[in-house]
């Protein structure tokens, strides 16, 4: 998965902060949701361009703040702040569409099969 993020060089903020500041803004509008697996950091400073130390220091202060959280060799992932409902409910689509994934069925196909689930009513 890439971030859209944009690193800025001749910006007198560093780097690292700029990442940082770009992830908890995805998180913030809702473009990254609870359970969302981030790249790794090998993954991200080469899609940024940026230093892996630079990446890894984004992912620790993410995790100091808890935005993100890391699962030893599972990789980082936008961590629950609450479990509030709506988070339940972001947590289990994301597992739903990953199964749904992972048995071949295409993106487009999801998304029709989720309108149709909501439109029904029991």
């Amino acid at each position: 998965m890439a971030l859209d993020i944009t690193i800025d060089p001749s910006s007198s903020e560093p780097p690292f902060e700029q990442v940082r500041r770009g992830v908890m803004e995805l998180v913030a509008r809702g473009d990254l949701i609870v359970g969302t697996r981030l790249p790794t950091v090998r993954a991200l400073a080469d899609a940024l361009g940026i230093a892996a130390n630079t990446a890894a220091r984004a992912y620790r202060e993410l995790e100091a703040a808890g935005v993100i959280e890391t699962r030893g060799r599972h990789g980082s992932f936008v961590a629950a702040r609450s479990d509030s409902a709506r988070d339940q409910a972001q947590r289990a689509t994301t597992e739903h569409v990953a199964a749904l994934r992972a048995l071949g069925i295409a993106d487009d196909e999801i998304t029709s099969m989720l309108a149709a689930a909501v439109r029904r009513r029991p």
